[in-house]
């Protein structure tokens, strides 16, 4: 990083992710740069998902990479060393963190925070990613619409403090991305695998034609995740394609 990444800290904003967009349009901020809020008003997930959090209670912050180096082909393994910075950092608190394909921050088998990558490209390389994060830190009720939430309040019994939390999710995710820029990706791929949610076992799935069991027996490059039934056929599939079946 050339120059020193300034923390923006609005007292609330409908999204970090749109904010950081909105001043990016209007200064150069340097890179690793960071929206951070405590209220949250139009927090977004996934396409067609929305992000609910409790003001004061959560980390909810986006923060921008300009990844020149990663062709746009291989453009997921900026999503990976995200959730990689991430469950590194708090699994000093809690075993065991998981990342639950694409990009969902999982505690045995209940959602404890998510990633929304935003890459815009030029030509064949990306020319900028703003990585949306929310993590359920001291929030202990959830809307009945939320599947399967946890926080780490909920796994440890105790208050965590927010700002502690944010500088050591911070430092993890400069780091990772450090080594990105290195072209450490192997190291990247390894710990990526190594933390993946469902990574041994045969486990239940859903596609278009209904339930199956199946193993993970790869990501690819593009994000695409392979599962292998029962009767040995392997099937790829784009996020939204399949589902995970509890």
């Amino acid at each position: 990083m050339d120059s020193i990444p300034e923390i923006i800290q609005p007292e609330s904003t409908s999204s970090t992710s749109l904010h950081l967009k909105e001043l990016l349009k209007q200064q150069n901020l340097p890179e690793c740069s960071v929206v951070i809020t405590n209220r949250q008003t139009a927090g977004r997930g996934q396409p067609g998902n929305t992000w609910e959090a409790e003001p004061g209670k959560n980390l909810t912050f986006s923060i921008v990479f300009f990844p020149e180096m990663v062709p746009a082909s291989s453009q997921f393994i900026i999503s990976k060393t995200v959730a990689v910075a991430i469950v590194t950092s708090l699994e000093k608190y809690i075993r065991p963190v998981e990342i639950k394909w694409p990009n969902d921050i999982y505690y045995n088998d209940q959602k404890l925070g998510g990633i929304l990558i935003e890459n815009a490209l030029q030509g064949s390389s990306i020319s900028q990613t703003i990585a949306g994060i929310g993590i359920n830190i001291n929030q202990t009720s959830f809307p009945e619409n939320i599947p399967n939430p946890i926080s780490m309040k909920m796994i440890t019994g105790y208050n965590m403090n927010l700002q502690t939390l944010f500088h050591q999710v911070y430092q993890s995710l400069t780091s990772s991305y450090q080594k990105l820029t290195e072209n450490k990706t192997r190291e990247i791929e390894k710990s990526y695998l190594s933390h993946l949610y469902r990574r041994s076992g045969f486990h239940k799935y859903r596609d278009s034609h209904g339930e199956f069991l199946a193993s993970i027996s790869g990501i690819g490059h593009a994000g695409h995740i392979f599962l292998t039934r029962t009767d040995g056929i392997t099937a790829k599939y784009a996020f939204k394609e399949v589902e995970f079946v509890f």
